[in-house]
């Protein structure tokens, strides 16, 4: 008699599956971030699911024709609402790929790499959906409640958010060691791409801070001090999830007729600086972009001096005076 099969027994790894796992241990090895390998991972898994319906299991039978096909499949997939997956999303997965498939050729696992050559679908340039006056942004920052430590400290983080056009994550991973009051700067850890940065930050977003550090931190921290610069009504680090909706509540109260976050005031930032005359090159540096194209976005926002250019030089001005002195 045979011996009964357990059902608790797992089905062996495919060969393409195992190459994922070597890939991502390999990823982990390198210092990837845990938001990282988790976004490759799900991302490698939907590939080698795909692949696995088409009877593809091996790492050696990945095609050209077929990552084009790929390609196509997420183009035309759809999400649970009804609506296409983002730009953003198609390119993680493809990109995905082809960073597996160059490590596999890298360590001698493939002959060739067959995603040399798959392009990655055009990106298409939104502008951001809003961006403050200066004067909206003044009412927003006017929004916390400053007789409550919560208040003083929602408004210290306004400030730096409105100051440094940083993110939401380095905002909140922030440590007391991390302002450097004297030379007028922060420093931001592992940014976007692991990235290191000195940012300028304004001496009225230090005033508040120094506010929030001697008024309110005191009466939110619970011992002991880890060091976290805003810290949370039970004086932990603050959720990502938490300041967005920290955020967007001030800006729905100051009753301007926009909407967003902290992205806002990251875009904010960027356009009026170029508008007061600041290079692309700096905003580049201050956002913490790899790439200028990213940054120049915001040359589209911002309108300001171009429109002071075409009130200027346009002939339709021009023929408007010469019209005017003929009368």
């Amino acid at each position: 008699m045979s011996a009964p099969t357990s059902s608790s027994a797992q089905t062996p790894l495919t060969e393409l599956a195992q190459r994922i796992e070597q890939h991502l241990a390999a990823l982990e090895s390198a210092a990837y971030s845990p938001h990282t390998l988790r976004s490759r991972r799900s991302n490698l898994n939907h590939f080698r699911a795909w692949c696995e319906e088409r009877g593809v299991e091996s790492a050696g039978d990945i095609s050209l024709p077929l990552l084009e096909r790929y390609r196509s499949a997420l183009f035309h997939q759809r999400q649970k609402n009804g609506r296409p997956l983002g730009w953003g999303a198609q390119a993680q997965k493809l990109i995905a790929i082809k960073g597996l498939l160059r490590w596999l050729v890298r360590t001698h696992r493939l002959l060739y790499n067959p995603a040399a050559e798959l392009e990655l679908p055009r990106r298409s340039h939104h502008l951001p959906g809003a961006v403050l006056t200066a004067a909206e942004a003044e009412r927003v920052l006017a929004q916390p409640d400053l007789s409550l430590p919560i208040g003083v400290r929602d408004r210290a983080m306004l400030e730096v958010l409105y100051s440094t056009g940083i993110r939401r994550t380095e905002l909140i991973r922030l440590r007391l060691m991390d302002v450097d009051a004297e030379r007028g700067s922060l420093f931001i850890r592992a940014g976007k791409g692991r990235r290191d940065r000195l940012v300028p930050i304004g001496e009225r977003a230090l005033a508040w801070l120094d506010r929030y550090l001697f008024d309110a931190r005191p009466a939110l921290l619970v011992p002991p001090d880890r060091g976290v610069l805003f810290l949370s009504r039970r004086g932990r680090r603050i959720r990502a999830n938490r300041l967005s909706e920290l955020v967007r509540g001030h800006v729905a109260a100051a009753d301007i007729g926009k909407r967003g976050s902290c992205h806002l005031f990251r875009h904010t930032m960027a356009t009026l600086m170029l508008e007061g005359g600041a290079d692309i090159r700096d905003i580049q540096e201050m956002l913490g972009h790899a790439d200028l194209s990213t940054t120049q976005i915001y040359t589209r926002v911002s309108i300001a001096r171009l429109k002071q250019v075409h009130a200027r030089t346009h002939p339709a001005r021009l023929a408007r005076s010469t019209e005017h002195h003929s009368l």
